[in-house]
């Protein structure tokens, strides 16, 4: 049976990523501000087999989340997989110096996440089943000083979407919760990679196995799950000197 995988952030480099790796014989939907320009990610998906829709998206428009979804579901009878893959990294410096921008990340990487997140579980609990997949990040997972307003929105939502996951259970709706940890790609562009970091397509073919085996949650790569086990133990003052 053909699924609609909807991709929320039509641009990210990991949301397409994953949406390749399930578009053959499937609908993805598209889903970004200027929807229109977004030519070459429908390209790349038509020929990897699916059929491809766009819709216009801003994450930040709290009060569309709800009708962009349901115009979803009204063009194409139901959501099957919606990958939640929109988010800003931020310039940690700036932010220190103008709280405005601060909130812009915290906004994006978690606000909008959870209004959009509650909204999603709404409509798939009426479905009855359907696949939430949520990027975190290890910066979440004990927040550096290096990138503390990043990592806190990540460690907010990490913690929003866990929750969100248990209150699904038994509902025939669920969550896969993505951490990743430095990745390699247009978001970082001019980064000294950390160690233990991936590309766009390591995360996906991570995020795909774990959709198709059904679990909860999956650390990209897997060393990252024990290694932060031990970091979360590590004394503030080695901790606060530690990089991105």
């Amino acid at each position: 049976m053909t699924e609609t995988v909807l991709v929320l952030g039509g641009r990210s480099e990991i949301g397409l990523a994953v949406a390749k790796r399930l578009a053959a014989g499937n609908t993805v939907v598209l889903a970004a501000r200027r929807s229109a320009d977004l030519d070459a990610e429908e390209k790349l998906l038509r020929e990897a087999g699916a059929a491809v829709d766009r819709v216009e998206f801003d994450a930040d428009d709290l009060d569309a989340h709800r009708a962009v979804l349901l115009d979803v579901v009204r063009r194409h009878g139901r959501l099957d997989v919606v990958v939640v893959a929109f988010g800003i990294l931020g310039d940690q410096a700036r932010a220190e110096r103008d709280p405005a921008h601060a909130v812009e990340i915290v906004h994006t990487d978690y606000v909008a996440h959870v209004m959009l997140l509650l909204h999603l579980a709404a409509i798939l609990r009426e479905q009855g089943r359907g696949t939430m997949v949520v990027f975190s990040s290890v910066a979440g997972a004990r927040v550096r000083r290096a990138n503390f307003v990043y990592g806190s929105a990540k460690a907010g939502l990490d913690g929003f979407a866990s929750g969100l996951a248990d209150s699904l259970h038994g509902s025939g709706v669920r969550l896969l919760l993505v951490r990743p940890g430095f990745v390699i790609g247009r978001m970082t562009e001019g980064m000294t990679p950390a160690p233990f970091s991936s590309k766009p397509d390591q995360v996906a073919d991570a995020t795909v196995a774990a959709l198709r085996a059904g679990r909860g949650e999956v650390w990209v790569p897997r060393v990252l799950r024990p290694v932060f086990a031990v970091l979360r133990h590590a004394p503030r003052a080695l901790w606060r000197r530690m990089p991105r």
